[in-house]
């Protein structure tokens, strides 16, 4: 008898879930910030350096330097800038949204020393002259725009205007400078120039005894505003030099998004229906925690007062993808069950109790992935690794106990009882009861398919794709992008289709050479340059100013020194080894060692697929690269246990005695889970895919590493990791234990 009070209740949640999602979710998105990828901004990693000899650079001083930097952020506007302290000499400062660019930078990298001089350039006053916070923009007697400043000691000033006005006609200047770099700058060689770095020199007439002093000089009232401005923020206590940059023009940042974006929903609608064809009810079940998933991870990025970036949003994409991971390894043991003529309600328990632990082990190595991104990674790799660690995260709580929840209350209520078609399950694949026992496996499609038979073809393949990745390499080798190789990369987007000459040209007008121009876009629209060099301060905002004036848009714009780039270099390649390890000793612990190193040679053969890859292309290698590897990584580990899950699980049944056993346990773990790996991966794919058509070209690179690695991982869990298993198996049990069962000669060796 159907409990309707259960249907009823099954309802009631599910429109509960979808009241609050449809009230809240606006506020959320409203809520969120977006990274400076997505609204346009820029980020800079300087190494702090002292300013004088003898000065130490200890946490005290970097600590007084980011108040600084707050201070003129506070200057420019802009709303919650990012600021924070990296190792013993760096700060990475963040700024979404900005507008003027160039300006923030300046005001940035200014020092604000301000010092009174004469025309000997020998200092009469200094910053340390002036009452804290006591400068303001004011106008001169003739209504022109100058800045206000008080002074501590009344008497000091009326000793310096007396020690200029003694100098005579023509001396008698006060110059007031700006950061003087000794050694470099001097009043004689400026005067000569129609605009001296210098702010003004009046001449002094009379002594003066006074505290309120005027700058005067030609100013705009909005100049004039921000020097003020600038010199109540304080001098940095320190020098600042650039070490990393990466600017995003508004443009880049909209277009990015609305591409990103559509490209989400254009992949999530096709695994929803996906979903529902496969499997009918547990599919529409999926859907509904799928979304309440996507919600959830929107949610709890609000509530960590997270920065979206791009990365981010193809993570939580992707996560998509993996979450129903869990939904389809759960529904495939429920069907299995349903199929040894066991009830809905014990298929639906049996199904979740024995794909609990699958689940977990799948997830936590992916985890461990996840986290070494977020250890090594730069700021917009964070970004990425904290999203995939959310989603993980919140994808398991929806899937196992959403799934539990909703799919209860349907099984719970006896609905389903006699209706064995809301699971796939068709009557004519459900066993007789009386007939089954606890050997009894379920019939696959796949039975038929001998996958041992064939492992040296696969190993031979492999080992041939190996020897011809390495002369690839020594040929082709890498394209290296300028997060290794360092130096520039210029990205300028035009409102017509571009030519690699025009923009070649346009640089050479501000005498810089690219070392090569690509066009991408779908009306090669864009072009990318990338120099040799790292550009200047002066040269990126002349850059900046040109392009603009020019397309209408302001172009991106990344440095990196060789410093960071070999930093950059060496973090990837620690940050693959930790997870590599990491993933041993889990499996290891979790399983066994042979099934560790086997799941590892699996993962070094799907990262150097990716690396072969991208050389035959010629795409350029990121630092979003390695992420792409490391998601990999975790991505083909999770398939790789599922399969070793299962074959542990017909290991313990099974009393093995011949090589031919254990081939058989292993082709019958492939044959059983081999839709699920293959349903798995098409739902990742069809995100990734959905990514690489109609999502930023600022992906386009990590999307296409995705892919390869996708089919390399499904490729190698399949024909890789259980045959070398199966192999070093053998090996272990003893030659003189595991003999053909109709044969004499033991295994060969491979």
């Amino acid at each position: 008898m159907v409990k309707r009070g259960r249907i009823i209740a099954f309802f009631l949640v599910v429109l509960l879930l979808a009241a609050t999602m449809g009230l809240t979710t606006n506020n959320i998105l409203n809520n969120i910030k977006l990274g400076l990828d997505l609204q346009g901004g820029f980020e800079i990693l300087y190494e702090v350096k002292p300013a004088n000899k003898g000065d130490v650079i200890d946490r005290k001083a970097l600590v007084s330097t980011v108040n600084a930097l707050e201070k003129r952020v506070n200057v420019l506007g802009v709303s919650e800038p990012n600021i924070q302290i990296e190792g013993d000499d760096r700060i990475r400062v963040q700024l979404a949204g900005v507008t003027d660019q160039n300006k923030a930078r300046e005001i940035l990298s200014t020092e604000a020393k301000l010092t009174f001089r004469d025309v000997n350039d020998q200092v009469l006053l200094d910053g340390t002259d002036l009452v804290e916070g006591g400068s303001s923009q004011s106008f001169d007697g003739e209504n022109r725009p100058a800045v206000g400043i008080k002074l501590k000691s009344a008497d000091k000033f009326r000793s310096v205007t007396e020690q200029v006005l003694n100098m005579g006609a023509g001396e008698n200047l006060l110059v007031v400078w700006l950061d003087f770099e000794e050694g470099v700058d001097s009043f004689q060689a400026e005067a000569a120039k129609p605009n001296p770095k210098y702010l003004s020199a009046p001449a002094v007439s009379n002594i003066l005894n006074e505290t309120d002093v005027q700058i005067q000089g030609n100013f705009t009232i909005k100049e004039a505003q921000e020097l003020a401005a600038l010199l109540n923020a304080g001098s940095l206590p320190v020098e600042l030099e650039e070490m990393y940059s990466t600017s995003v023009g508004a443009k880049f940042g909209e277009q990015a998004l609305d591409k990103t974006v559509f490209a989400g929903i254009i992949g999530i609608l096709i695994v929803f229906l996906f979903m529902l064809f496969s499997y009918r009810l547990p599919g529409a079940i999926a859907v509904v925690t799928l979304s309440v998933y996507i919600y959830l991870i929107l949610l709890v990025f609000d509530w960590m007062n997270g920065v979206l970036t791009l990365p981010g949003i193809a993570a939580l994409i992707l996560g998509v993808g993996m979450a129903v991971d869990a939904n389809i390894i759960t529904y495939e043991r429920i069907k299995e069950e349903l199929k040894l003529g066991k009830t809905a309600m014990s298929a639906f328990r049996s199904g979740n109790r024995r794909s609990l632990s699958t689940i977990l082990d799948a997830n936590i190595t992916t985890l461990l992935a996840a986290a070494v991104l977020f250890m090594f990674g730069t700021s917009s790799v964070k970004g990425f690794a904290t999203m995939l660690i959310i989603s993980i995260l919140v994808s398991f709580i929806t899937a196992v106990y959403g799934t539990r929840l909703l799919l209860g209350l349907i099984v719970n209520s006896r609905f389903t009882d006699k209706r064995l078609g809301l699971f796939g399950v068709k009557k004519s694949e459900v066993a007789n009861i009386a007939d089954v026992d606890d050997d009894t496996e379920v019939p696959t499609r796949f039975d038929k398919v001998d996958f041992v038979k064939h492992r040296k073809k696969f190993f031979l393949f492999s080992a041939i794709l190996g020897v011809v990745g390495v002369g690839l390499l020594l040929t082709l080798k890498l394209n290296l992008g300028i997060d290794f190789d360092s130096g520039t990369r210029i990205e300028v987007l035009a409102n017509q289709p571009l030519t690699s000459s025009e923009v070649r040209d346009e640089l050479e007008k501000l005498d810089i050479e690219p070392s090569e121009v690509i066009l991408s876009g779908n009306n090669k629209e864009i072009g990318v340059a990338r120099l040799v060099g790292v550009l200047s301060q002066q040269q990126i905002a002349e850059v900046k100013e040109h392009f603009t004036e020019l397309y209408g848009t302001e172009p991106s714009i990344s440095t990196v020194s060789p410093t960071v780039g070999k930093e950059l270099a060496r973090n990837a390649f620690i940050s693959v080894l930790i997870a590599a390890v990491g993933i041993i000793i889990y499996v290891t612990i979790r399983f066994e060692m042979a099934m560790a190193v086997s799941a590892i040679v699996a993962l070094l053969h799907d990262a150097f697929f990716i690396i072969i890859m991208f050389s035959i292309f010629r795409f350029e290698v990121d630092i979003t690269f390695i992420a792409a590897v490391l998601t990999i990584v975790g991505y083909s580990i999770n398939d790789t246990i599922v399969t070793f899950d299962r074959i542990r699980e017909l290991y313990k049944k099974k009393k093995v005695k011949t090589f031919d056993d254990l081939a058989e346990i292993v082709n019958k773990g492939l044959r059983q889970t081999f839709t699920r790996s293959i349903y798995t991966v098409l739902t990742v794919v069809i995100t990734v895919v959905a990514l690489l058509i109609f999502g930023s070209e600022s992906i386009r690179n990590f999307s296409f590493a995705l892919l390869m690695g996708l089919i390399s991982g499904t490729y190698s869990s399949l024909f890789i990791a259980s045959q070398i298993w199966l192999v070093w198996k053998s090996k272990q049990l003893g030659k003189g234990q595991l003999r053909k069962s109709d044969e004499t000669e033991v295994e060969p060796e491979v």
